[in-house]
């Protein structure tokens, strides 16, 4: 009976054993299957030939092309300032922005009259003394009067006084006019510094005004950028390159059309830049409605329209590898590197004249190590064999440049 119960566990634990045994033998072992790996999947775009305009990016501050300051040429008391004659009031040219007090001027006025009467009178009698004393020599002496007895000195001082006193009266006449100041030019008051019932001294700063006629802005553009540029060797208001400037006000893009209408002539001994000067007219629409005014200090952005150029490539700016290269796909969907003539390059795109030929696929999908004759696929080959991580994998380097 014992010995039963020792064997009778063992007996189980082989059955269990043989049992299974005989499971793994009846199983099949699992299909091998080789290992596929996919070309790269890369994007392409074919090659076109086109005629472009380059365009050279700037920027800068809009000014007026006018700066000066209103002054007086006379003293006296404030006694009228224009409605205009405010910071940021418009006026035309000849508008009366101030006007001093009179009287005095009036006054000198009359009197230089006076004295310029007073000085013809005495003219009238020397010309007659001077008559009589003619008449007086040639009927009792022979021979050529002396000067002094003519009185001729006599009456040169006359003619004198009476050309003094014309000009005191005319000096006079314009010191009553300089108290009436009126504008010298079509603009807006920058900043006033007096006002009514102050008393002003000649030469005294009335104001800062600003010309509104034309703005302009100054642009800095580098010496390669000028190679792009046809500047004309005289500027005139109407044949210099087009320009664009551009800004945002109240989050809405806004444009005006502007015309380079000069150089500086120099390069900045800092920054290496020449600057160009674009105009604008009537900035505040003034003369004209449907636009919004371009105001004095704002920031904008321009695009300078430089040399147009024939049968030109242009391509993603991230596509041009160093020594530039750029990778091609073949009809073999194999990878080729390809050495091109690069005639200019911005922030975005890069320029070939020369290397590239119509039909050519470019290669603008971000490839890690690209090697001559690597295989690729294109996605436009199978989009049914384009797995959703591939899908992912493209947007991602899409998204990237």
């Amino acid at each position: 009976m014992n010995k039963r119960r020792v064997f009778l566990p063992i007996i189980v634990l082989m059955i269990f054993l043989l049992g299974a045994g005989a499971l793994v033998s009846l199983k099949k072992p699992p299909e091998k299957k080789e290992e596929v790996r996919k070309a790269l999947l890369v994007e392409v775009q074919p090659v076109v030939q086109s005629n472009v305009t380059y365009t050279i990016q700037s920027q800068g501050t809009v000014a007026p092309n006018i700066k000066t300051n209103l002054v007086s040429q006379v003293s006296g008391k404030i006694l009228e300032v224009s409605p205009t004659f405010v910071n940021g009031g418009f006026f035309k040219k000849g508008d009366i922005l101030v006007r001093l007090e009179q009287s005095d001027y009036s006054s000198a006025v009359k009197s230089a009259e006076a004295v310029l009467a007073q000085a013809k009178a005495a003219l009238v009698e020397e010309r007659a003394r001077a008559k009589v004393a003619e008449k007086e020599w040639r009927s009792f002496m022979k021979g050529e009067a002396p000067t002094l007895y003519l009185r001729k000195p006599q009456l040169a001082r006359e003619y004198a006084n009476v050309r003094s006193a014309e000009a005191n009266l005319e000096k006079a006449q314009r010191d009553l006019e300089r108290t009436v100041i009126a504008a010298p030019i079509d603009g807006l008051v920058k900043s006033k510094h007096v006002d009514i019932g102050q008393f002003v001294t000649a030469g005294q700063l009335l104001a800062n005004i600003y010309g509104t006629a034309y703005a302009e802005v100054r642009l800095p553009v580098t010496d390669q950028d000028l190679a792009f540029i046809n500047l004309p060797k005289q500027f005139q208001s109407d044949n210099g390159p087009l320009v664009t400037l551009k800004a945002s006000i109240s989050g809405k893009s806004h444009e005006w059309s502007a015309r380079v209408t000069r150089s500086e002539g120099t390069f900045d001994e800092k920054s290496r830049v020449m600057y160009l000067v674009a105009q604008v007219k009537d900035p505040y629409q003034l003369t004209q409605n449907g636009h919004l005014p371009l105001q004095y200090g704002r920031f904008v952005q321009a695009k300078i329209e430089g040399a147009q150029v024939n049968n030109i490539v242009v391509l993603p700016r991230h596509v041009l590898k160093s020594g530039n290269r750029v990778l091609l796909v073949d009809e073999e969907s194999r990878l080729r590197i390809r050495q091109v003539e690069v005639a200019r390059t911005d922030q975005r795109h890069v320029y070939i004249h020369d290397g590239l030929s119509t039909g050519d696929k470019v290669a603008i999908s971000a490839i890690a190590n690209p090697l001559e004759g690597m295989e690729v696929r294109m996605s436009h080959q199978d989009k049914k064999e384009i797995s959703e991580s591939d899908k992912s994998a493209i947007a991602a380097r899409g998204s990237a440049l």
